[in-house]
């Protein structure tokens, strides 16, 4: 792709930033299933190669909490220093010390730098790197931990996103767009209510609200191998559904790295997972490194729900193409949603004994 192929607000953007290295090709590299676009900008300086960066493009949502999240990643990175993780993140592009990003009609864009990049995990991962991936994201949440009381919380919360959905479900012109009857909106209004009900219970407020990634899967992250086989985390990008929320947000989708299935092209969202011997060995392995307390487990359960009901349901036609979109969507009232009631997520405290 040639620069001048680039959208006219990448382009736009990256002048107001007044970096002084020019765009001088382009290569996207936007996930094949998500409605953001993501440029990789090939730039020179002096007529000389320079380090690449990654454009992002958004238009959803609100500018906003856009900025706001990536302020937080920012700061998170600069706490992360004189850690095994000060390189870990992608950083954000900055200009006068603070973070930039750019909104014109509708539409944002942030840069990050470009991180290197090291191996990835197995297709489908063995016992060991079962036990691997347990004990290195633990790790990482307990760098996560200590720094968590200088991040100030986002606009953006669970409870805020949850009571949108339950405002949307009454409007009938949203459940018309979405293909959702009467009744299907009065299950999900409950789903909500379930979800706000058994969080408070377990003691949501008082968990430890740490920074989360919430989607780890094989294509957002590498890690780095030693000479007997074993890895690390090495980097990490993309972070589309960054919270600053319980860390159990993060767990469904480390159960989706480990099942027995592997990695796969086409996918749902079941909580079966969850439920496979597999998780339960990265459950035991990352609990021996950082402890999990009961009622944090048993929060995954309205984790998932909410995975469920917001990135699914209330916000999934802005993160999968429509196709996708549509079938998730319908999966979650017809499958995922009804599954969840017929299961019992207290099986999983026997990994913590």
């Amino acid at each position: 792709m040639d620069s001048h192929e680039l959208p006219r607000v990448v382009l736009d953007a990256w002048e107001a930033l007044g970096d002084p290295r020019v765009v001088v090709g382009a290569e996207e590299s936007s996930p094949g299933v998500s409605t953001n676009d993501v440029f990789r900008l090939d730039l020179q300086r002096d007529g000389a190669r320079a380090p690449s960066v990654f454009a992002k493009v958004s238009s959803y949502g609100s500018y906003v909490h856009f900025r706001q999240d990536h302020a937080r990643i920012a700061r998170f990175g600069e706490l992360l220093r004189g850690t095994r993780y000060q390189t870990f993140l992608a950083p954000v592009l900055q200009k006068g010390g603070n973070i930039f990003t750019y909104e014109a009609g509708g539409t944002w864009v942030v840069f990050y730098g470009e991180v290197a990049r090291r191996g990835v995990t197995p297709r489908v991962l063995g016992s060991e790197d079962i036990r691997t991936i347990g004990a290195e994201v633990a790790r990482f949440h307990q760098a996560s931990d200590a720094v968590h009381h200088e991040l100030p919380p986002t606009w953006k919360t669970l409870g805020s996103d949850i009571a949108s959905l339950y405002d949307q479900l009454d409007q009938t012109a949203w459940r018309s767009a979405r293909g959702l009857s009467n009744m299907e909106a009065q299950f999900l209004k409950a789903q909500c209510d379930a979800f706000l009900e058994n969080s408070e219970a377990l003691g949501y407020h008082a968990f430890h609200h740490i920074p989360v990634l919430i989607d780890w899967n094989r294509g957002n992250f590498s890690v780095e191998y030693d000479e007997d086989g074993g890895f690390s985390l090495f980097s990490r990008w993309d972070y589309d559904w960054f919270r600053i929320e319980p860390r159990m947000l993060d767990f469904y989708f480390l159960g989706r790295l480990v099942r027995a299935d592997g990695d796969q092209s086409t996918f749902s969202y079941l909580s079966d997972p969850l439920f496979e011997p597999r998780f339960a060995g990265l459950l035991r392995a990352y609990h021996a490194v950082f402890p999990l307390t009961e009622p944090e487990l048993l929060f995954l359960k309205e984790a998932y729900r909410f995975f469920v009901l917001n990135y699914v349901i209330r916000v999934g036609e802005h993160f999968f193409v429509p196709q996708i979109y549509a079938r998730l969507a319908r999966e979650a009232v017809n499958y995922y949603l009804p599954a969840l009631e017929r299961q019992d997520f207290r099986q999983l405290l026997a990994a913590l004994e």
